[in-house]
């Protein structure tokens, strides 16, 4: 009578983990460079209108940042043109800027930049552009920013 000797061989075992090994490892390098060459889609200002909140969520000479795409918005209810919305990111050396109620200004803590709260341009500082606005509109008691305003 035959013996079915079905078993793995010591020899074979290891030949079996040093593939694994090699495509693991192959995997852990290759892996990041596919990526690069095929990220994900990443929508730098969305497409549909982003709630902020209720209307009156934001009073009178504050603000509020929120997510809105890749980058974040600032919302601001100015006491001279209502309520507006910038990008958050400066337009020098992309630092985040934010609504200082004091001055009266948007501000760059990066590098001292500051910006105009009723159209976004640029006061002082190195800044090269204006911050680019985004459409404010209300539907239903729910402020919106973006979209088709």
């Amino acid at each position: 009578m035959a013996k079915d000797n079905a078993t793995l061989p010591r020899r074979g075992f290891l030949r079996l983990i040093n593939q694994a090994l090699i495509a693991t490892g192959l995997a852990a390098i290759l892996g990041p460079i596919v990526a690069f060459f095929w990220p994900a889609k990443l929508e730098e200002m969305p497409s549909e209108p982003v709630a902020v909140g209720p209307v009156g969520s934001i009073a009178v000479g504050e603000s509020k940042t929120i997510r809105f795409g890749r980058y974040p918005a600032l919302v601001i209810n100015t006491p001279d043109n209502g309520l507006l919305a910038y990008s958050a990111v400066c337009t020098h050396f992309a630092c985040l800027v934010k609504w200082n109620p004091e001055s009266g200004m948007i501000e760059c803590p990066c590098h001292e930049g500051y910006f105009h709260p009723s159209d976004g341009s640029v006061i002082s500082g190195p800044p090269p552009e204006p911050l680019e606005s985004i459409p404010v509109f209300i539907e239903d008691d729910t402020l919106f920013i973006g979209g088709e305003a």
